[in-house]
C-alpha cells in the first residue's frame, strides 16, 4: 500500500490526465454519435418542414378558393323559389355584381322545370353584354363550358327534378361546395341552392381562371408564409408550382440543377398541380455534412482546449511539487552540509582546548582538517548568499585583468587538503602561456570550488580528478572532469536548474544543496562566457568553462555598452 501511494504520487500527473481522459473520451464518443445521428434525421426533418411549409401554402390557396366560392356562389334562394316562369333575375344579377371574384372566368346558374309532361334542366351562363334569356343571362348550348357545366351540375340538377335531398345525411352547410376537374381547362366549383328540408331548387357554380391562380393566388400565399417558416433565410428557398404534366408554371427564383427536396399537390382545387420546394445553394443533405464537420470540429476543438488546459495546469502544479520536494530536499541538505563541518570543527576545537594535541604533527594535520571543513562552510555559505542575490537581481562582480592560469593554481592549491583527505588524485594540464581575461577572482574561485566538489561528490569508486586549462576556439577554456556515474543525456540540460540534482548512481547518497551548477552558470554568464558539459553514463563527466579574452571581453561589453567609458575595473549586474 505504502507503495502503491508512492508510484502514484510520483505519478501524479498521468493518473489525474488519465482520470479526466477518460471522461473527456467517453463525451466526445457521445457527441460523435449525437452528431452522426443528427446528420441522418437533419435532411428528414428538413424535408418534413418543406413539405409542412407547402402544405401551409396549399391550405391558404385553399381557403382562398372557399371564402370566394362561399361569398359569390351564395345566391339568395328567394330568388328561385317562385320557379322558372317568374325566377328573380335582378336579384341573381344584383348579388353577382355586389360579390365579384377574382379567380373565375365565367358565373352560371343551374334549376330545373316542368313543360306540359316533360321535365327539363337549364344552365345559363352569367354575360352581361350578351343576348339575354334572363336579365344579363344567355344559354351556350353545345359549348365545351356549357358541357363542362352540365356535368358539374348533373348531380344537383338530378335532386332538383326528382324533389329529394341534397345527398340525404351527407349534406351541411361546410360541405355543400363541390368541385369538378374533369376538364382541366374548365375547373368547376358549384354551390346547389336549397330550399326547406335542403331540397334542390337551383344551382350556382363558377369555372376558374388558372392565370389567376399562378399569377396571383400562389405567390400571395408563398411571400405571405414564407418570412414564418424561413426568417433568415428566405432568399435561398426557390418555390415552384407544376401542372399536371410537369411544366413550371411559376417559381420564385430560377430553379437549380438539383433535385427538389418536397414536394406537395394542391389540395381543394387544382388538385393534379403540386408545389415544389429546393433550396437554392446546398441541399438538405449537403448542409447535414456541413453541420456534422462543423459541430464535430467545434467539439474536437474544444475538447483539445480543455485537454490542454488541464495539461498545462498539471504540468503546472507538478512544476510547483516537484519544485516544493526540491526546497525541501534543499533545506534537508543544507542542513547536513552545515552540521557537518560544524561537527568536524568543534571535535577539533575541543581537542586543541582540553590540550589532548600537542605533537606539531598532529596540530597541524588538524589544523588542515579545521582549515578545510572551514572552507567547505564557507563555500556552502557563499552559494546560499550568491544565490539569493541572483534570484533578486542584486548581484554584482567587480571584474579586473587577471591571470586565469595563476587562478587556477591558486585554487588548486587551496583544495589540495581536502583532496589529499579524501584520497583523490588530480592531475593538471594548464597552459605555459598567460590567460589574461576580464574576471571577479572571488566567482572565478567559488566556481572551480563548485566544480571540484562536484567532481569528488559524483566521482563514485573513482579517485581521479582530471583540470585542464588553455586556449581553445580562441577563447579561454578551464575544463574539469572526473571519472564517475555520469549524466544521463535527458538530464544535461535541467542540472543548471535551481535545486536540481541528477537522479543518477550515488546521488541519493550524495549530499547537497542542488544550487552549485546554476550558481556556475550565472557566473560564467556574467563574464560573457559559457559552460558546456559532456558525459557518458559509468565513464563520468566533463565541465568546460569558456572566458573571452581580455579584448574580445571589452569588445563585448563596448557593443552592450557603447555609451559608457571603458576602464579597468567594471561593475556588472547579473539578472
Amino acid at each position: 500500500m505504502v507503495k502503491l501511494k508512492a508510484l502514484l504520487r510520483q505519478h501524479l500527473m498521468w493518473v489525474v490526465l488519465l482520470a479526466v481522459m477518460i471522461p473527456l473520451m467517453i463525451i466526445l464518443v457521445v457527441q460523435y454519435r449525437s452528431l452522426v445521428e443528427l446528420e441522418r434525421t437533419l435532411p428528414i426533418a428538413n424535408k418534413a418542414w418543406m413539405r409542412k411549409y407547402l402544405v401551409t401554402v396549399a391550405s391558404q390557396v385553399e381557403d382562398l378558393y372557399r371564402a370566394e366560392a362561399e361569398e359569390t356562389l351564395s345566391v339568395p334562394r328567394a330568388a328561385f323559389l317562385d320557379g322558372v316562369k317568374t325566377m328573380r333575375w335582378d336579384e341573381v344579377v344584383a348579388h353577382f355584381e355586389s360579390h365579384p371574384a377574382k379567380g373565375m372566368r365565367r358565373l352560371f346558374i343551374g334549376y330545373t322545370g316542368m313543360e306540359g309532361r316533360n321535365e327539363f334542366s337549364l344552365i345559363l351562363f352569367y354575360s352581361p353584354a350578351g343576348p339575354k334569356c334572363g336579365a344579363g343571362f344567355m344559354r351556350e348550348t353545345g359549348s365545351v363550358q356549357w358541357r363542362a357545366a352540365h356535368g358539374a351540375s348533373a348531380t344537383w340538377l338530378y335532386h332538383g327534378l326528382t324533389g329529394g335531398q341534397a345527398l340525404p345525411g351527407s349534406v351541411t352547410k361546410s360541405s355543400i361546395i363541390t368541385v369538378d376537374e374533369r376538364d382541366p381547362e374548365n375547373r368547376i366549383i358549384t354551390r346547389p341552392v336549397l330550399g326547406d328540408d335542403y331540397k334542390v331548387i337551383g344551382v350556382v357554380g363558377m369555372i376558374l381562371d388558372d392565370d389567376y391562380l399562378k399569377n396571383e393566388a400562389i405567390p400571395q400565399a408563398v411571400a405571405s408564409s414564407m418570412p414564418k417558416f424561413f426568417p433568415d433565410d428566405h432568399d435561398n428557398i426557390t418555390v415552384a408550382l407544376h401542372d399536371g404534366g410537369g411544366e413550371r408554371l411559376f417559381s420564385t427564383h430560377p430553379v437549380g440543377d438539383h433535385k427538389y427536396e418536397a414536394a406537395e399537390p394542391l389540395q381543394f382545387i387544382f388538385k393534379d398541380w403540386y408545389l415544389k420546394v429546393q433550396s437554392r445553394g446546398m441541399t438538405g443533405e449537403e448542409d447535414a455534412r456541413r453541420v456534422f464537420a462543423l459541430n464535430l470540429s467545434l467539439t474536437v476543438l474544444m475538447t483539445l482546449l480543455v485537454l490542454g488546459g488541464i495539461i498545462m495546469a498539471l504540468r503546472t502544479a507538478s512544476r510547483e511539487m516537484r519544485l516544493s520536494r526540491m526546497k525541501a530536499d534543499f533545506v534537508s541538505n543544507v542542513s547536513h552540509e552545515l552540521r557537518t563541518p560544524l561537527a568536524s570543527i568543534r571535535v577539533f576545537g575541543e581537542f586543541f582546548k582540553l590540550g589532548w594535541v600537542k605533537e606539531p604533527e598532529k596540530i597541524q594535520e588538524y589544523g588542515g582538517y579545521i582549515e578545510n571543513e572551514s572552507r567547505r562552510l564557507t563555500q556552502l555559505v557563499n552559494n546560499i548568499l550568491d544565490f539569493s542575490r541572483i534570484e533578486s537581481g542584486g548581484k554584482t562582480y567587480q571584474f579586473e585583468l587577471a591571470d586565469l592560469k595563476n587562478l587556477v593554481l591558486e585554487t588548486l592549491r587551496a583544495f589540495d587538503v581536502r583532496l589529499s583527505q579524501t584520497g583523490f588524485s588530480l592531475k593538471a594540464k594548464v597552459s605555459d602561456e598567460p590567460l589574461i581575461a576580464f574576471v571577479n577572482r572571488d566567482a572565478v574561485t567559488q566556481l572551480l570550488m563548485n566544480l571540484l566538489d562536484n567532481a569528488i561528490k559524483y566521482s563514485g569508486t573513482s579517485k581521479e580528478i582530471l583540470v585542464q586549462a588553455g586556449r581553445r576556439e580562441g577563447q579561454i577554456a578551464i575544463s574539469v572532469t572526473d571519472y564517475g556515474i555520469g549524466i544521463a543525456r535527458e538530464e544535461r540540460d535541467k542540472i543548471f536548474d535551481k535545486f536540481y540534482r541528477v537522479s543518477t548512481g550515488l546521488v541519493h547518497d550524495v549530499k547537497g544543496s542542488g544550487l552549485g551548477l546554476s550558481i556556475v552558470k550565472h557566473i560564467v554568464e556574467a563574464h560573457r562566457g559559457k559552460i558546456t558539459v559532456e558525459s557518458q553514463l559509468g565513464a563520468g563527466s566533463t565541465f568546460t568553462l569558456f572566458f573571452p579574452g581580455a579584448e574580445d571581453f571589452n569588445t563585448k561589453n563596448a557593443r552592450e555598452k557603447s555609451a559608457q567609458a571603458r576602464e579597468p575595473n567594471m561593475q556588472v549586474r547579473v539578472n
